[in-house]
């Protein structure tokens, strides 16, 4: 594709996203998403928070040593000139511009309060039911929890690191689970912290951005 079709690509994604994520926040604002999201958030302590360093260092060391690979590497969002994931809006298309840091800080604001329900989703899909599973449908629950990031252009090698957070997760259900014998009180563990490993990552994101408006 030439640029000008790149770029045009490029802001019907961002547009798509946006919209996605309005449709989130609005369920995030409703009553039901509220109450789900107040019963996550609550849940969130710091046995939740300690291992989040831990476990985004070992995604971080694992997508570097992935993607070090030629086929690894590609991600269709990258390939139109992304940077990363195509929900914090950074791309070559708006880079140089205001639009730079103004869409990811927008794409922040309206992923915040749908940011439990979207991880409650992901641990009901990929998590909820696990205490009946095989430890082989457990590893192939979680290599797909990193692959189907693929499908929002995330190149191949960093989501088949993101399951290593997927296999904290998995972890942090079964524990629980085991512990209390609650399918759903366990479902909110492994979503309390998903949610805190997400937040954590959204706030180094902000970081990155303030530092770039700063520079």
């Amino acid at each position: 594709m030439g640029p000008s079709v790149t770029t045009a690509v490029t802001y019907g994604v961002l547009g798509l996203v946006g919209l996605r994520l309005v449709s989130g926040a609005r369920v995030g604002f409703s009553r039901s998403g509220r109450r789900t999201s107040r019963l996550v958030v609550q849940r969130v302590s710091w046995r939740h928070v300690w291992p989040i360093p831990f476990v985004l260092t070992a995604v971080a060391a694992a997508a570097i040593a992935l993607m070090s690979m030629p086929v690894l590497s590609w991600g269709w969002w990258t390939a139109l000139g992304g940077d990363g994931n195509p929900v914090f809006g950074s791309s070559d298309a708006t880079a140089g511009s205001a639009l730079e840091w103004v869409i990811p800080m927008i794409f922040m604001a309206l992923l915040l309060p749908a940011l439990p329900l979207f991880a409650m989703a992901e641990e009901r899909m990929f998590r909820a039911g696990a205490e009946h599973w095989s430890w082989g449908r457990r590893a192939a629950k979680t290599l797909g929890f990193g692959l189907i990031h693929t499908i929002i252009g995330i190149p191949i090698g960093a989501a088949l690191a993101l399951t290593v957070g997927g296999a904290y997760f998995m972890a942090v259900y079964l524990r629980r689970f085991a512990a209390t014998g609650s399918p759903t009180d366990a479902l909110y563990e492994s979503t309390a912290a998903h949610t805190a490993y997400n937040a954590a990552i959204i706030v180094f994101v902000i970081i990155a951005l303030a530092a770039t408006v700063v520079v």
